[in-house]
């Protein structure tokens, strides 16, 4: 089991009264567990910067009690500070987890020299294999190749979820690291490109509810190399992934996904709302065939 393959970062349920629905944390965990490559808890579908830290090493243990041992599970471990990062990292090891997911700490904006430190910092700490997660459009922070450079001099830093919508970059990191990097999709509607350039990971928030389409997707391109039955895959594909990334509503979509294959998850925390009827409406549209298909 590695970073290879698709993941699904989880998305985190609620109760009416805003509490985690723990047990339907579990249930989902094990469903998906063998469907796809790899589960993710505490990551940007999962809404961790809404938990608090008792809150997300909860999920941490339900997740790993429902399918621990059964697929590769991945912890965000992500916060404004590297002593909770760390502290985080350590419940997630101590819950048997996999492996991390860490980005840049959000809304501090460390310069590239402080980022190394943090991540370096994080890694002498925890000794785990790590995924980085470059979303500077959510952390305020880009990874900058030089930094990445010298993260990989480091064994456990093994791939880089890249999100930063910029085909430009996903170019660079295609030729300059293909051969040190297991290079993930972080922006979903670019799969296809993603692939095309070498990788072999996609970490899909839209696979909570669509898992089969997006490893079928995944097994075309990459593990059979069939890119003529991958652009089909992905035309049947893309509405939905393009209503996630620029609907500004991503979470919220996700959300309603889960409810439409009959797990209902509940809304996301405030300040996020919920989708209009129109928006329901419109995404019911494109992802109810996807599931006929499916059948």
């Amino acid at each position: 089991m590695s970073f290879e393959g698709v993941h699904t970062p989880l998305v985190t349920p609620f109760k009416a009264d805003g509490e985690i629905d723990h047990e339907l944390l579990r249930k989902h965990a094990a469903n998906l567990a063998g469907r796809v490559a790899g589960l993710g808890v505490g990551g940007t579908t999962g809404e961790y910067y809404a938990l608090s830290f008792d809150e997300r090493v909860q999920t941490f243990n339900t997740v790993a009690e429902a399918a621990g041992g059964k697929t590769y599970l991945t912890a965000g471990i992500n916060a404004t500070t590297t002593k909770e990062v760390i502290r985080l990292g350590q419940e997630a090891k101590r819950a048997g987890l996999s492996a991390l997911l860490l980005a840049a700490p959000y809304y501090a904006q460390p310069t590239q020299e402080e980022l190394l430190n943090h991540m370096s910092k994080v890694d002498d700490s925890l000794d785990m294999p790590i995924m980085l997660y470059n979303f500077p459009a959510r952390t305020g922070t880009d990874i900058s190749d030089d930094v990445l450079a010298k993260l990989l001099e480091r064994p456990n830093f093994i791939a880089m979820k890249e999100s930063t919508g910029d085909i430009s970059h996903l170019h660079r990191l295609a030729t300059h690291f293909r051969d040190k990097l297991v290079l993930s999709c972080g922006m979903d509607d670019q799969a296809l490109e993603f692939f095309v350039w070498g990788a072999r990971s996609w970490v899909a928030g839209a696979s909570n509810f669509l898992p089969e389409a997006h490893t079928a997707l995944f097994d075309a391109c990459v593990k059979q190399g069939d890119f003529e039955s991958g652009r089909k895959l992905m035309t049947q594909l893309l509405p939905v992934l393009e209503t996630l990334e620029r609907s500004g509503k991503f979470i919220q979509h996700v959300r309603y996904g889960c409810e439409l294959v009959g797990m209902s998850v509940g809304v996301a925390r405030a300040p996020l709302g919920t989708l209009t009827e129109a928006e329901r409406s419109t995404f019911a549209s494109l992802v109810q065939p996807m599931l006929r298909n499916a059948q």
